[in-house]
Formats: C-alpha cells, sequence, structure tokens
C-alpha cells in the first residue's frame, strides 16, 4: 500500500479537511476553508458548497495546486475537475458518509456536483 493510499484511509474515515489552494501568484496558499471529503475509486474528491462560484474552487482550477489539511497531515497536493462519469458514485459516497446531515442535499444538487474537484498529492499517488 502506498502513502498516498494509506492517507487516503485516514482522510476517509475522517470529516477533518481543510483546503487551500494557490493564491494568483501560485506560491502562497490561501486560508484554509474547511470542506467535505470522499474517497471513490481509490481517488479522493471534494465539492465546493457555492459551487463554482466558490472563491476556493476557482483558486484551485485557475492555480490547480496548494495545500490540504487532513488526517493529521499538511500535504502539497493538485487539483483537477472531478470526472462526471464517476458523478453518482461520488453523490453514493457523499450520501453514505454524511448521512442525516442538514447540509447534505445540497452536496449532491447540481451547483456542489458542478463543482467537483479530485485532489492528488503533489508527483503522483506514490509520494
Amino acid at each position: 500500500m502506498t502513502d498516498w493510499a494509506r492517507t487516503l484511509d485516514r482522510i476517509a474515515a475522517s470529516d477533518d479537511l481543510h483546503i487551500a489552494p494557490f493564491r494568483a501568484d501560485g506560491a502562497t496558499c490561501g486560508t484554509p476553508t474547511w470542506i467535505w471529503s470522499v474517497v471513490v475509486e481509490g481517488r479522493l474528491f471534494v465539492r465546493a458548497w457555492n459551487g463554482q462560484r466558490s472563491r476556493w474552487y476557482r483558486s484551485a482550477m485557475a492555480q490547480r495546486g496548494g495545500r490540504i489539511i487532513a488526517a493529521g497531515e499538511t500535504l502539497e497536493v493538485e487539483f483537477s475537475p472531478g470526472d462526471p462519469e464517476l458523478n453518482a458514485l461520488i453523490d453514493e459516497a457523499y450520501l453514505a458518509k454524511y448521512a442525516g446531515s442538514p447540509y447534505l442535499p445540497p452536496m449532491v444538487a447540481a451547483g456542489p456536483r458542478g463543482a467537483t474537484v479530485e485532489v492528488s498529492p503533489k508527483g503522483g499517488p506514490n509520494f
């Protein structure tokens, strides 16, 4: 099992991920934002509550890098648009992990669904 796979197991079991994409300078990270995360098919996904209008989402898509703080670690990561082919599985993962939360229905709605981001370790999955 790779370090990233072990990290994903810890992230999947927790509800404490903060995301901090780079600012416009490409080097300074923004203020960490608490966000829900799910692991699907060995890949980490997050969604922006405010959809594509979200400040952190816009930064993540523009800069494609930054860091996350999760499972007791601070990790340098890369961001890419989520795979639309996995949206149904990502929805299922959100429904399972956050069942009972009043904040859940919007996270599987069109706005946040359209702002799905895949988070990968900088330099590849075997960091």
